[in-house]
């Protein structure tokens, strides 16, 4: 049972009582039923309900509660429902997320070594490629070396962590320098650091970046956590951070056959408030319609945020070589290169997009599958 959670259980009247740490409170009689183990009311293998709980009466109540040993309790509801309950499964219940690794801000003094994989033996070792799995779902990013370079390995990359996402940019898109692209990253110009594509809904969740050929001095890949430079952000200007959090802004991409428009805030955060990433890019966003004042504090605060973004204190820069690839939390984690040369020789990378669960996926389901041989075992 978790370690986190304690169980006490009154009889007279009947109520379940859960501790956390120097927290208590009584359980709901409605959350209990709806958490039914029985096995005519819970299919096994999927964990899907065989009833339909929203038609529980709302008035429903406890009326005994008894505790068969450490880890069992019987319990009676009012809709005449008898079970014996796990405490163990209402611990897990309560600890659903517990199980991925928290995030982990990070600053340019960041051990790179934690953050860079073998391609092959992600491949051939479920161990190290749950390993791999931790360390971006912790850092927002990782780095796999000994990718092939041949066209469209980065389906076999993106397919082996989560799902592709298409987007008009197709399955995948080429990333060298071409006059006429449609996009300021098929130049080669330095490209600040920025979300990609922020007028999506949604926004691409997961962004790869695999090189094909680089034979330039320039060209560096440029990697900030955005979860770190917030931190910053937050303490030195409370109220611009607000505004970042909860004022709407345009982000717009035009081509000559797409017009692609949406609304977001910049700081994107959790359902309880708590932030997750950012929607940055300066060449595609556009200042709210504020007063005056909010407005100067607005910029200020986006402004400053782009200082920090770009600060060698928070900024990791490297060469990405052929046969590395990328892959980053697109909102968390924001990107960007340093300028290069052509005449130098050329610069050829593939990027794809992934939905945001797909990682989180894979890691459950490694979880899973090692929980099935501990069993065996």
């Amino acid at each position: 049972m978790s370690t986190r959670h304690a169980f006490v259980i009154h009889e007279h009247p009947p109520s379940v009582v859960i501790n956390e740490g120097e927290q208590s409170w009584e359980m709901s009689p409605l959350w209990l039923r709806e958490r039914t183990q029985a096995p005519d009311q819970l299919e096994a293998m999927t964990q899907q309900r065989l009833f339909d709980s929203h038609a529980i009466d709302a008035g429903l109540t406890l009326e005994s509660a008894t505790r068969c040993d450490e880890h069992h309790v019987a319990l009676a509801f009012s809709d005449g429902h008898r079970e014996t309950y796990d405490l163990r499964v209402l611990a897990n219940e309560l600890d659903d997320t517990r199980r991925f690794p928290d995030a982990e801000p990070w600053d340019a003094s960041l051990d790179q070594r934690r953050v860079r994989f073998d391609w092959l033996r992600v491949l051939e070792d479920p161990t190290y490629f749950q390993a791999s799995l931790d360390a971006y779902l912790r850092y927002g990013y990782i780095v796999l070396h000994g990718v092939p370079t041949d066209p469209e390995r980065i389906l076999q990359v993106g397919s082996h962590y989560g799902y592709v996402k298409e987007t008009n940019f197709g399955r995948y898109f080429e990333v060298y320098s071409r006059p006429n692209g449609n996009d300021l990253a098929y130049r080669s110009v330095a490209l600040g650091p920025h979300t990609d594509n922020p007028y999506r809904s949604p926004v691409p969740g997961i962004q790869l970046l695999h090189c094909l050929v680089n034979e330039t001095s320039g060209g560096l890949s440029t990697l900030a956590d955005s979860l770190k430079v917030l931190e910053q952000l937050r303490e030195e200007t409370p109220e611009g951070y607000e505004l970042l959090k909860t004022t709407s802004v345009r982000f717009r991409f035009v081509d000559a056959g797409t017009e692609l428009v949406t609304h977001r805030t910049m700081i994107q955060t959790d359902d309880d408030g708590h932030p997750t990433g950012v929607h940055y890019s300066p060449r595609l966003d556009a200042l709210p319609l504020l007063s005056d004042a909010q407005t100067r504090l607005f910029h200020r605060a986006r402004q400053r945020l782009g200082e920090l973004l770009t600060d060698p204190a928070y900024e990791v820069r490297f060469p990405l070589d052929a046969g590395e690839l990328m892959l980053f939390d697109n909102s968390r984690v924001l990107h960007g290169r340093t300028r290069y040369d052509t005449n130098e020789g050329h610069r050829h990378l593939q990027g794809c997009y992934l939905d945001t669960d797909g990682p989180r996926e894979r890691f459950a389901s490694l979880l899973k599958h090692s929980d099935s041989i501990e069993e065996v075992a």
